[in-house]
């Protein structure tokens, strides 16, 4: 029996390695393959949800009734960012499978999928050790000034004064790193950041610590201590109703006046109003921003006009491994799926 796959990728996965991995997966198999490339990254994402309230999506890309009509007759949808809607299922009797190369599918509507009988599962911790690998990274750019010294050096400046006591770096193994989110990356980060021989605190309602984390000294502990106690804060959640912007006036003023706020998660977990007053205003030292409530970032941005703060274009998760994981993860469950076989990474309205 021949199964009829459409697969839509991008310049960051493209259709090619999803093809290829699900070729060397299912190779037992007979599979009727097309492809479609969508030009992310060199074209932004739709955020939101279009004005419309049936359209309960975000972060995709790509035309509504042209996806729909590549599906077309296809048993089987394997892509990154494209959109799935309920109206898109409707013309797409014969789909019962959608595999998204996200950690969290937003730009599916998992209910209107699984009201219909279609199964959708995703690519979770895809890229959990690039966005910790990152991490790492923001943190020493902005503690180590290695920002700074680039930027003066670019200018023609020495800044030879950065090694000033009064002006220089220190060093993460006399600091405390709070890290919010103990999922896939923040569990990730935290493993990493025990070789530097920082202390380590962690905020998660939902989960426990690992227990080599504990016996490493990794405390869990209420988001203000962490917030009070830490010198470097980063963040790691899911957007939620209870995370959008959890970094706010008030949580900002619980901040030492030294900290550094890395986020490499979610624009929507900041206001960035009341981040860039507490930047400006010497609430807080410094912040590297990764993420941003509108993408691409506006160029009269407040925030980009501030010499405190690092700012990098939503690259965290990009990696050649984070692509060919995602594809191979995928792959995977396609199997699971054609074979009968319980699908791993389900998802369930």
């Amino acid at each position: 029996m021949t199964r009829k796959i459409a697969i839509i990728g991008d310049h960051f996965i493209l259709p090619e390695v999803f093809e290829s991995e699900l070729l060397k997966t299912c190779f037992e198999y007979n599979l009727d393959c097309r492809l479609r490339l969508e030009d992310w990254p060199n074209s932004p994402v739709t955020h939101g949800y279009e004005g419309a309230v049936d359209v309960p999506i975000r972060e995709f890309i790509g035309d509504f009734d042209e996806v729909t009509a590549f599906i077309a007759d296809a048993e089987i949808l394997v892509m990154h960012q494209s959109p799935v809607t309920d109206k898109m299922l409707e013309k797409l009797p014969k789909l019962k499978f959608i595999g998204c190369s996200r950690g969290g599918p937003v730009n599916v509507d998992i209910n209107a999928a699984n009201r219909r009988g279609v199964q959708v599962v995703r690519a979770p911790g895809r890229n959990a050790s690039a966005v910790a690998e990152f991490t790492i990274g923001a943190i020493l750019a902005e503690t180590r000034k290695i920002r700074i010294g680039h930027e003066a050096m670019r200018n023609g400046v020495w800044r030879g004064d950065l090694y000033r006591a009064d002006t220089t770096g220190r060093e993460l193994n006399e600091m405390t790193v709070g890290v919010v989110g103990y999922g896939k990356i923040g569990t990730r980060l935290v493993k990493i950041l025990q070789a530097f021989g920082c202390r380590i605190l962690v905020n998660d309602p939902y989960v426990q610590l690992d227990p080599f984390d504990i016996a490493a000294g990794v405390e869990q502990v209420s988001l203000e201590m962490l917030l009070e106690q830490s010198d470097v804060v980063t963040l790691h959640p899911r957007v939620s109703h209870e995370t959008t912007q959890m970094i706010n006036k008030n949580t900002l003023a619980k901040m030492k006046s030294e900290a550094l706020l890395v986020n490499t998660a979610r624009g929507p977990l900041c206001n960035y109003d009341d981040l860039y007053k507490a930047l400006k205003n010497g609430i807080i030292g410094s912040a590297m921003l990764e993420t941003f409530s509108i993408e691409p970032t506006p160029p009269d941005w407040p925030l980009l006009k501030l010499d405190n703060v690092t700012l990098t274009p939503h690259i965290a998760g990009a990696s050649v491994r984070t692509a060919q994981y995602a594809a191979q993860v995928l792959a995977a469950d396609v199997k699971n799926y054609i074979s009968g076989l319980p699908l791993v990474n389900l998802c369930r309205s």
